[in-house]
């Protein structure tokens, strides 16, 4: 039977935009040990399309990195944060000044674990907005992460920032909530869609009620807690897709303490590298 033209044509414009969404999905070097052309050696044979790092405070180091991200062909988010050690204003000149050194960088974002919990609504926007300035004077995404400790460590005061600053993008990484609010947030959809609709980039780690990191996101008992994440995730990834082709995640399961280890020898109760490398084959499987 023959297909109809304009049939064929809306079948071609279909699969054509299908395959255009894409997933990009960077590696924590969080506990890495290795040097870093190893590392990057292994996160690319892994299948993965760069890294998430803190930036280097030596200049070595800095040369060593970009050397490997030229060898492997690796993209780079990095890090940066809120010195909380720091009176409000100099902890505000640093993360200023930390950066403007990243921008020059030209990486694919930056990540920020912004503001202090103890600070005030006003304090912490002033770190919010001066990441916003940079970021819009360098044309480089720079997103702010749901974490403890920080201005968004509860779901009720980011959705606060939210409401008063129109160009905040976030970083969801759902797994301290979780904890945060000893649940797994199934009640809370209505508050959670403004963050899931200002979410431009996941760490997709797993947590639960007890604790931000299940031991092993492959076992039995921690199915409904994976399952409950990558409902979050595909909300989001799917939503971004109807206006943007690639979306990116980083797998980011820690080591040990993050980890959980068992006594006296502190030996690690699973493989940090494989929790990582699961999650990134479940969002695959899962966005397909």
């Amino acid at each position: 039977m023959r297909i109809p033209l304009v049939l064929s044509i809306f079948l071609v414009v279909l699969y054509t935009n299908a395959q255009e969404k894409k997933l990009e999905f960077y590696q924590t070097d969080w506990g890495r040990q290795t040097s870093w052309d190893a590392f990057c050696e292994k996160t690319k044979a892994a299948g993965y399309d760069g890294i998430e790092v803190w930036y280097p405070t030596e200049l070595q180091s800095k040369l060593d990195l970009k050397r490997a991200l030229d060898q492997y062909s690796l993209k780079v988010i990095f890090l940066a944060g809120t010195n909380k050690s720091l009176p409000f204003e100099e902890a505000l000149i640093r993360y200023t000044e930390n950066l403007m050194r990243l921008v020059e960088f030209n990486p694919a974002a930056i990540n920020c674990h912004t503001g202090n919990d103890f600070y005030t609504f006003e304090q912490n926007k002033a770190f919010i907005d001066a990441a916003n300035k940079l970021a819009k004077e360098h044309d480089i995404p720079i997103y702010h992460e749901t974490h403890r400790g920080r201005f968004s460590y509860n779901l009720p005061d980011t959705k606060k920032h939210l409401d008063a600053i129109p160009d905040l993008k976030l970083t969801l990484d759902i797994s301290h909530w979780m904890v945060v609010h000893e649940s797994l947030l199934e009640n809370q959809d209505v508050l959670l869609e403004e963050v899931l609709n200002r979410t431009h980039h996941i760490h997709a780690r797993v947590g639960h009620a007890e604790g931000p990191q299940v031991n092993d996101p492959e076992a039995p008992e921690w199915k409904k807690a994976v399952d409950r994440h990558l409902d979050i995730w595909e909300k989001v990834i799917r939503d971004k897709w109807k206006t943007q082709d690639v979306f990116t995640i980083t797998t980011e399961f820690g080591p040990a303490n993050y980890m959980p280890t068992l006594p006296y020898t502190r030996v690690p109760v699973a493989d940090q590298w494989k929790a990582n490398v699961y999650m990134m084959t479940k969002l695959k499987e899962r966005m397909k």
